[in-house]
């Protein structure tokens, strides 16, 4: 009897001490997601958290968002600076002067705004035909000194556009239909009819050459 029942107390411990670690191995299951352990809050606070590299700066990005006076400082700075615009000149291209082989032009260029304003430098000049394209190379400019010229209301300043007689010269020529006068420093062009014939606008001896402007309406 001793002998067999120690095998059946050996059996009853052995099943008794599984149930334990299924029990244990069960608790261990509920408490966890596959095993993988939670991340820890430095985790998770890296994953929140904008990387430095890559991250807008919150002081920064209110700046940016934050409308400017880009528009209302560029406004003022065309009533304060005092630079004689587009839309506040007329132009026209004076009588013919001409001498030596030459054909002389002045450009005049008057302020009919209400305000003083001042001009300096070179204009821009473009002969185009009829459809608007340009005939020539822009003209080269002068040598010259230029100099800021106050222009009251009504008063004006020119320029010289010169070029060699077509005849003389020998050079291929075209007949505009307009000349379009550039103020200095603006975009905006004016338009004048041009009415004076044909100009160089290719070959030998082809290029027209304009000076900085002047006070007055012409030499």
């Amino acid at each position: 009897m001793a002998n067999t029942s120690q095998p059946v107390r050996r059996t009853a411990l052995l099943a008794g001490g599984l149930a334990v670690l299924g029990l244990l191995s069960a608790c261990g299951s509920e408490n966890g997601t596959s095993g993988t352990p939670p991340p820890s809050h430095s985790a998770r606070a890296s994953d929140a958290a904008p990387s430095a590299g890559t991250g807008t700066d919150p002081g920064t990005a209110a700046a940016v968002g934050t409308p400017s006076d880009t528009a209302g400082s560029a406004s003022a700075s065309a009533r304060t600076d005092g630079r004689c615009h587009t839309s506040e000149l007329r132009a026209a291209v004076g009588r013919l002067d001409p001498g030596a082989g030459q054909r002389n032009f002045p450009l005049v260029l008057t302020n009919t705004s209400e305000r003083t304003c001042t001009v300096y430098g070179y204009p821009g000049a473009a002969f185009v035909d009829a459809s608007g394209k340009q005939l020539g190379p822009d003209p080269e400019r002068a040598p010259g000194s230029p100099e800021t010229l106050t222009l009251t209301p009504g008063a004006s300043a020119w320029a010289g556009l010169s070029f060699s007689s077509p005849e003389i010269s020998g050079a291929r020529t075209a007949t505009p239909a307009a000349l379009l006068v550039t103020p200095p420093d603006e975009r905006a062009s004016l338009k004048v009819e041009w009415t004076a014939g044909a100009v160089p606008v290719g070959g030998n001896a082809s290029s027209v050459s304009v000076t900085a402007l002047e006070a007055g309406s012409g030499p």
